[in-house]
């Protein structure tokens, strides 16, 4: 079954947010960057999907709608403008993957729990199969109501959790590498 990469909000208007920690960075930007490599060596397409808001760092008059410092620059197959969490609401990307016959997306970008994982859902949805490449995927730490601190591995963890066997398959950048 044909496959398609999706680099989910890897761009500029992140740093701009309050929340933003360097801490986990090298490390998912090491994993992203293996996973473009691959898609590309195995001659795959590659979809860049960039979040847009009406104002603010996501908007496009703000000029930070496109790749984060560090990403690997790659020719995007296809570059959608979403304005929702999953990269299916309101714009073309299930059909152009429809058309092209790819039933396989590897999901990877920032945020792990939200845009990433919404995506997720929504393909499996669709009737796609995933494969969520945790490691290539960013988050950052969040206070529950309650005042306790998730980490990011604990947001990563809990992610892996609730999507496994469900809505995705948990790969890693090497399983997809050799594959």
């Amino acid at each position: 079954m044909s496959a398609a990469l999706l680099v989910i909000d890897a761009q500029a208007s992140f740093p701009a947010r309050p929340y933003w920690q360097d801490t986990d960075v090298p490390g998912w930007l090491d994993a992203q960057n293996r996973l473009i490599d691959a898609f590309a060596k195995q001659g795959k397409p590659v979809v860049r999907v960039l979040h847009v808001e009406d104002t603010g760092p996501f908007s496009l008059e703000s000029g930070l709608v496109r790749p984060i410092d560090g990403l690997r620059a790659f020719d995007a197959a296809l570059t959608i403008h979403k304005h929702a969490h999953s990269a299916f609401a309101g714009t073309p990307l299930a059909a152009w993957l429809l058309q092209r016959r790819i039933g396989r997306i590897v999901i990877s970008g920032i945020r792990t729990e939200q845009c990433c994982e919404t995506t997720t859902r929504d393909a499996s949805d669709r009737g796609f199969q995933v494969d969520y490449v945790t490691e290539a995927t960013l988050t950052f730490p969040m206070r529950h109501a309650n005042g306790r601190l998730f980490s990011s591995a604990e947001i990563k963890e809990r992610t892996e959790l609730v999507l496994a066997g469900r809505f995705a398959r948990i790969c890693t950048v090497d399983t997809l590498a050799a594959a």
